[in-house]
């Protein structure tokens, strides 16, 4: 098998763009099969959006709100890779290996608190507004 030195310019090839979306489409289904807590992202982003309905957002808090759902689910996407290759890398318990985890975690937790934030901002003065 040639090795490939990713300095060298390659071709620009419509079937090796699809084959990149697969490989991305299966990376998707893998965080769907398998992660518990990407499914309880996806539960608040379904809740989130029904309520943006319900309190008809303009389009900045659409934005703002997007933005927010994607860079949550992106960071748990991201979580889960480390945790994949900490466990290929270092299959016996190591230090590094559950640092690694941990901050990856804390960055999903630092996401998702931010999102809630945002969500309050968002959402609280509407909510109050109609009591």
């Amino acid at each position: 098998m040639k090795t490939q030195n990713y300095s060298e310019k390659k071709k620009f090839s419509i079937v090796a763009r699809a084959k990149s979306m697969t490989h991305a489409f299966r990376g998707l289904y893998i965080l769907f099969k398998t992660q518990h807590n990407f499914w309880i992202h996806l539960t608040a982003t379904v809740l989130v959006i029904v309520l943006g309905f319900v309190y008809k957002l303009n389009e900045a808090e659409w934005g703002i709100l997007v933005l927010t759902i994607i860079g949550v689910l992106v960071t748990e996407a991201i979580n889960t890779s480390i945790e994949i290759d900490m466990d290929l890398t270092s299959p016996d318990y190591h230090p590094y290996a559950k640092d690694s985890k941990d901050v990856a975690a804390g960055a999903v937790l630092l996401a998702t608190i931010g999102a809630v934030i945002i969500g309050l901002i968002i959402f609280l003065p509407k909510m109050l507004a109609g009591l």
